[in-house]
């Protein structure tokens, strides 16, 4: 029966093979709607043949799900390639766009799986833009990943803009072109990104870029927040760049290879101003005449820029990048100080004398400053100031250090000239006195090239250890005076001694108010009581002006005045605890007790102070 009816229909069917060859033909020629017509029309003489034949599918007919394939095909290839149609044949992919649609409205016959050309469509038209920018399995070369992302920060922002005004009006409303387009691309990239953050580790530069870009630069008006994008787009409804996880990875890898590029910049920095210490030359000047380098300028430059370029990428990194600034700055003030001590250890010791000695310990000084006065430019806007304690005190210490180094050699230079105090010649004459205050006066005759504040502190340091060696000397016990007579003598070579030190020192620049060589005066009055019972009272005025005065000092200065009986001495010396307590408010700086007694070692006159 089937048979029967087979024989009778197939010969009133048209011309079926060359419909399909014909039908072929329009699809390779791109004419898709036509194509679309001509299947359609055999599809539904197919269908007409069915209800008669049961079912039963002719052979002229088997071609036929070959024929559609072929055009969904070309349908995807169109939508595949759809920014480039729309510029050069909107009217193929409006072509293919209306055959997925009439399709896609289509009722699919019982018992026939439904093609689903629009989200075949769909998927081509985000399959062709991946195509475009990221089918590469290619990353950027290292150091090329900036010029990448350049590249993509022109490109994505002009794809959108095709896509509104160009492949939008080719499409249905409901297939929101742009927001698939910027969502397509944006999946793209974070995918690219993904790849190449699982690759090699980024050099800083890179990362850098990276950081910038996908943070400040990608949801920017420049380039996906355009303000000429419509809000189609709704690029707020995008997933970031880079996780949390990725922005945390990227920042340490970029603070670790920072840190160690600063690091050594730092040493070189340091290695080239050691490199000077030994030379024959003075250190340079600026044009005030005060001891300059620019080495201070050089470290704070390059702690600031690093500080400052990564405001341009988050508060995140650049909180980051202060805290390693601060760590580095620390490190190298430690080795600055570490310098400094075998630069004089190798001078003091004969081991390679330099030149100008005290001129670069002078010039280290101002860097010191520099470093000191200028140390808020490291500091971002919002950052609480005590983060900077341990670099201020690293600076501290540096200058305690130069300081110490200058005063130690001062006592290098003046420790022979004291060995003639107390004696008799000093009794008589000057002449002790006039080489140290020569000495002193010399020493001291570049102080002026150090820079305010830190110019009179080395002043007032460099006094008080003349002060120090002096009383230093006094105590050891080399003279008793063996009448009146000579502790006049003594009392007014003290009284000298002491307007010679104040000239001295007045006419180096040192305010008066600082001095320590008024402590000779007092000890004056001590030696010249003619009245050897009111001992007590003067010694406990001695403790009133000077409250770090102890028995052995006052001690010696009575075996220095030669008629003090054991009595006498007793009660002299308990007049210190009898007295009324000192007042607090004298505001000396400590010098008896810097100064052991009777038998004290020199190299203690420095044990402490603020150059200490």
């Amino acid at each position: 029966m089937e048979s029967a009816a087979k024989d009778e229909i197939q010969p009133t069917l048209p011309p079926v093979p060359a419909a399909v060859a014909h039908t072929q033909t329009l699809i390779d020629a791109q004419r898709l709607l036509e194509a679309y017509v001509s299947l359609r029309e055999l599809e539904q003489l197919q269908e007409e043949t069915w209800g008669p034949l049961g079912g039963l599918e002719l052979p002229v007919f088997q071609g036929l799900g070959l024929l559609a394939e072929a055009l969904g095909q070309a349908v995807e290839a169109a939508a595949g390639n759809a920014g480039q149609l729309a510029r050069e044949d909107p009217a193929l992919l409006v072509a293919a766009v209306r055959v997925a649609e009439v399709e896609a409205r289509r009722t699919t016959p019982l018992g026939q799986a439904p093609r689903d050309w629009r989200q075949r469509c769909l998927r081509a038209l985000q399959a062709g833009l991946e195509r475009v920018y990221f089918s590469t399995t290619v990353l950027p070369e290292p150091g090329a990943l900036a010029g990448w992302l350049e590249a993509l920060q022109v490109a994505l922002p002009a794809e959108l803009a095709i896509a509104e005004a160009l492949v939008a009006p080719c499409c249905p409303p409901h297939y929101n072109v742009v927001q698939l387009w910027a969502h397509t691309l944006h999946s793209g990239l974070r995918r690219t990104l993904k790849r190449l953050l699982e690759g090699p580790e980024l050099g800083a530069a890179d990362t850098f870029a990276l950081l910038h870009w996908a943070l400040q630069v990608y949801l920017g008006q420049e380039m996906m927040g355009s303000l000429e994008l419509g809000p189609d787009a709704d690029v707020s409804q995008l997933e970031p760049l880079l996780t949390l996880e990725n922005i945390e990875q990227l920042e340490a890898t970029f603070v670790a290879k920072v840190q160690a590029s600063v690091a050594q910049w730092l040493q070189k920095a340091l290695d080239g101003e050691v490199a000077e210490w030994s030379r024959e030359q003075e250190p340079k000047t600026d044009p005030s005449g005060f001891y300059h380098s620019p080495m201070p300028a050089i470290v704070l430059q390059i702690l600031a820029e690093n500080i400052r370029v990564t405001s341009l990428v988050s508060e995140s990194l650049q909180r980051r990048v202060y805290g390693m600034a601060l760590s580095e700055l620390g490190t190298f003030l430690r080795s600055f100080n570490d310098a400094l001590i075998r630069f004089s250890r190798d001078h003091l010791q004969g081991d390679a004398l330099a030149p100008h000695y005290v001129p670069y310990l002078l010039a280290a000084f101002n860097h010191q400053s520099a470093l000191s006065s200028s140390l808020s430019v490291l500091q971002p806007d919002g950052v609480a100031s005590g983060v900077l304690v341990p670099v201020e005190t690293a600076l501290e210490e540096l200058q305690r250090r130069i300081c110490h180094l200058m005063l130690e050699a001062l006592q290098v230079e003046l420790q022979p000239l004291f060995a003639s105090l107390p004696s008799r010649r000093w009794l008589s004459s000057s002449e002790m006195l006039d080489s140290v205050c020569e000495q002193t006066s010399r020493f001291c005759g570049d102080f002026w090239r150090v820079r305010k504040p830190a110019g009179q502190l080395l002043l007032a340091e460099a006094e008080r250890t003349v002060v120090l060696l002096y009383l230093h000397a006094l105590m050891q016990g080399r003279l008793v005076c063996r009448s009146a007579s000579e502790r006049t003598q003594a009392a007014e070579r003290l009284q000298h001694d002491a307007g010679q030190l104040k000239e001295l020192f007045l006419g180096l620049g040192l305010e008066e108010s600082v001095h320590c060589s008024p402590v000779l005066l007092s000890l004056r009055e001590l030696l010249n009581l003619h009245d050897s019972t009111l001992l007590g009272l003067e010694v406990a005025g001695l403790r009133q002006q000077f409250p770090d005065v102890s028995e052995d000092h006052v001690s010696a200065l009575l075996d220095l005045r030669g008629d003090v009986s054991r009595e006498q001495r007793q009660a002299a010396l308990s007049s210190l605890q009898a007295g009324p307590p000192p007042s607090p408010s004298t505001g000396r700086r400590a010098l008896f007790s810097l100064v052991p007694a009777p038998t004290p070692s020199l190299t203690s006159c420095l044990t402490s102070g603020p150059c200490s």
